[in-house]
């Protein structure tokens, strides 16, 4: 696997990259898109259509009633989209025969957020004009999607990575009965303080500083603000014990640089990744935490930098949860930092418990 494969797995913007050696999914996989008209945002905001890009695989199974039983809703993380779920450390884990997610089984439906993939988001043409959206808009969007572009109404299992991971605990008190069960990673369920705010602000910052930004009425990508939030992602998604067994010398780890921050910025939108680092910003489910009815597991990994464990607050929160149980991964040769959460075989044991606990 090469070296940028294996470190940039981002915190903020997850897109994991196929492993060497590891052959693509040759999942059949449908995508379409629904648009929700005169869509409101909480900031008060309105879009007049409002796009949503999704990628379902498997077939969706109903009871007498009608009622879709077997649908599992894949949230992606901040700057990524559903087809990260298609990677092979995730795909190839889960969705073959006998495993977890068994697509004979399930019902897979993973979508792009608002402002991600192939969504409505700020490059489509309005800029900075764009509404200001946050997560309980994104996922209030995903409900519709559920119930009036896809006609789901339940859900067998609600699992989030990372932003999705938030969302996750957004969906359980939004939306308490609609999933059998959640399986948030890479996340804490309170406000987004302290180190993770202020790497988030610094990179916003660089990018509302740059002169070339011009208020989001750029011509031209603003390069050096998307080098410097490039800088931002690498260390945010970085592991530090692989990091270190990679870059073993100053000169690896000043080729690392010079080798993965370029090509990367080709592949940014200021505005895009300003809006998808902004739509955190009232983010905080902690107050109602004890709302959440359906049983959670929740994981996280002990090489996170962006929820390093030593805070205590995982551990806390989680004795809030009715039916929560919370589990640290400790750091191995399967843990990949923050971006664990799409190596599903560090995980995939877990998944099984949850399916199993929750089953009716």
């Amino acid at each position: 696997m090469n070296l940028f494969t294996r470190l940039v797995i981002f915190a903020v913007i997850l897109l994991p990259r196929l492993a060497v050696g590891q052959e693509t999914p040759k999942f059949s996989v449908t995508e379409g898109d629904f648009v929700a008209h005169d869509f409101k945002f909480r900031s008060g905001e309105q879009l007049a259509e409002l796009r949503l890009h999704y990628r379902t695989l498997g077939k969706p199974v109903r009871d007498a009633a009608g009622h879709v039983t077997n649908a599992v809703l894949l949230l992606h993380g901040t700057g990524g989209s559903g087809q990260q779920f298609l990677a092979p450390q995730f795909a190839n884990e889960l969705f073959g025969p006998g495993q977890p997610l068994d697509l004979t089984r399930f019902f897979i439906i993973a979508p792009d957020g608002i402002g991600h993939g192939h969504s409505s988001k700020p490059s489509d043409g309005m800029h900075a004009r764009f509404p200001h959206y946050d997560y309980d808009d994104m996922v209030a969007a995903q409900h519709l999607l559920l119930t009036e572009g896809l006609a789901v109404d339940h859900l067998r299992l609600l699992f989030g990575t990372s932003m999705g991971c938030m969302h996750s605990f957004v969906w359980g008190e939004t939306y308490p009965t609609f999933t059998d069960a959640l399986m948030p990673m890479a996340c804490l369920p309170v406000q987004i303080a302290g180190r993770n705010r202020v790497w988030r602000e610094m990179l916003m910052d660089a990018i509302r500083n740059d002169p070339d930004w011009k208020n989001g009425e750029y011509k031209e990508e603003p390069k050096q603000a998307l080098r410097s939030a490039q800088d931002f992602l690498i260390i945010a998604g970085s592991a530090p014990v692989l990091m270190q067994k990679q870059l073993p010398t100053r000169d690896a780890a000043d080729k690392y640089v010079a080798d993965s921050v370029e090509p990367r910025i080709a592949s940014l939108d200021a505005n895009d990744l300003l809006y998808q680092v902004n739509a955190s910003r009232n983010y905080d489910p902690s107050p109602r935490l004890e709302e959440i009815t359906a049983p959670v597991m929740w994981i996280n990994s002990a090489d996170d930098f962006i929820n390093p464990p030593e805070l205590g607050i995982a551990e806390k929160q989680s004795a809030r949860l009715k039916h929560g149980k919370f589990v640290l991964l400790p750091i191995s040769e399967k843990t990949h930092g923050h971006g664990t959460h799409t190596w599903a075989v560090a995980w995939r044991d877990y998944l099984m418990q949850i399916l199993t606990q929750s089953q009716h």
